[in-house]
C-alpha cells in the first residue's frame, strides 16, 4: 500500500482531499460563530507551523522525495539539518497543514475521514521508505533510526542545527513554491466557503472580495516563482 501510494499519491491525495471536502458542509463550532473564529485561527495557525516546519527542512537539507521512475529511490542517507531531529519532518508538515485545514472545514467527515486516511497514507509510505533505506544502508540506517523519533520532532541542539547551517532560500522557493500555492488557495477556499454556508452570498461579498484580492496576490507569487525556475534564476541545487 505504501509503495502504491508513493507511486500515486499526486493523483490520490488531491482526490481524497476533495472528496472529504465535499462529503461535508462546515459547522459552527458549538453552534457559536465566535467559537469558530476561535478554531479557524487554531487551524490556521496550525497550517502555518507546517508550512514554516517544511520551509525549514527544505532550506536546511533538502531530501528528493520524489523517487526515480515512480520508485522509492535515494543516492545518499540524509540525515543532517532537521532530519538530524526527525527521520519525516517533511512528512510531519504535511500532516499539520492537512490537520489545520480539518479544523477551518469543521465537519464530520474530515474528522473520522480526512485525517485517519492521510495519517495512515502517510504512515505507510513512511513504512515503504524505511523498507527501502534499511535494504540500502543496512547498520547506518539502523542506527540512525536508534537516535532519531519516526515523527516527534525533537528540539534537542536544534538551536545548534539552525545556526550551524546556511538556509537556502532559492532551493526554497523553486521547491516550494507550487505547494505552498495549492494549499494556501484550499485555505481561501474553504474560508470563502464558510461564509457561503454561514451568511449566504449576498452578505459575504465582501470577504469574498478580500479573500479574492489575496488570491491574485498569490496568483502573481506563484506565477512569479514559476517564472524565477524557469529561466534558472534560482539555480539548481
Amino acid at each position: 500500500y505504501g509503495h502504491f501510494l508513493f507511486r500515486r499519491r499526486k493523483f490520490v491525495f488531491p482526490l481524497a482531499s476533495l472528496a472529504v471536502l465535499l462529503a461535508g458542509k462546515p459547522r459552527w463550532l458549538f453552534g457559536s460563530e465566535s467559537w469558530d473564529r476561535m478554531l479557524d485561527a487554531l487551524g490556521i495557525l496550525m497550517a502555518m507551523s507546517g508550512q514554516a516546519l517544511r520551509a525549514a527542512v527544505i532550506g536546511l537539507a533538502y531530501i528528493k522525495r520524489g523517487g526515480e521512475s515512480g520508485a522509492i529511490h535515494a543516492d545518499r542517507l540524509v540525515v543532517e539539518g532537521l532530519f538530524a531531529h526527525s527521520r519525516n519532518p517533511l512528512y510531519v508538515g504535511n500532516m499539520m497543514e492537512f490537520a489545520g485545514l480539518c479544523l477551518i472545514l469543521n465537519s464530520p467527515a474530515a474528522y473520522l475521514l480526512g485525517i485517519p486516511f492521510f495519517a495512515l497514507s502517510y504512515y505507510s509510505i513512511v513504512l515503504a521508505e524505511e523498507d527501502f533505506l534499511r535494504t540500502s544502508f543496512g547498520a547506518v540506517f539502523e542506527q540512525y533510526c536508534a537516535g532519531v523519533n519516526r515523527f516527534i520532532v525533537s528540539p534537542r541542539g536544534l538551536g545548534a542545527t539552525l545556526s550551524g547551517m546556511e538556509f537556502n532560500w532559492t532551493r526554497l522557493i523553486r521547491k516550494e513554491y507550487g505547494t505552498t500555492f495549492v494549499w494556501l488557495s484550499t485555505l481561501l477556499a474553504l474560508l470563502a466557503w464558510q461564509g457561503y454556508v454561514f451568511h449566504g452570498p449576498a452578505a459575504s461579498l465582501p470577504t469574498f472580495r478580500v479573500l479574492g484580492f489575496l488570491w491574485l496576490i498569490l496568483l502573481v507569487g506563484y506565477l512569479s516563482a514559476r517564472f524565477l525556475k524557469k529561466t534558472g534564476r534560482l539555480g539548481r541545487t
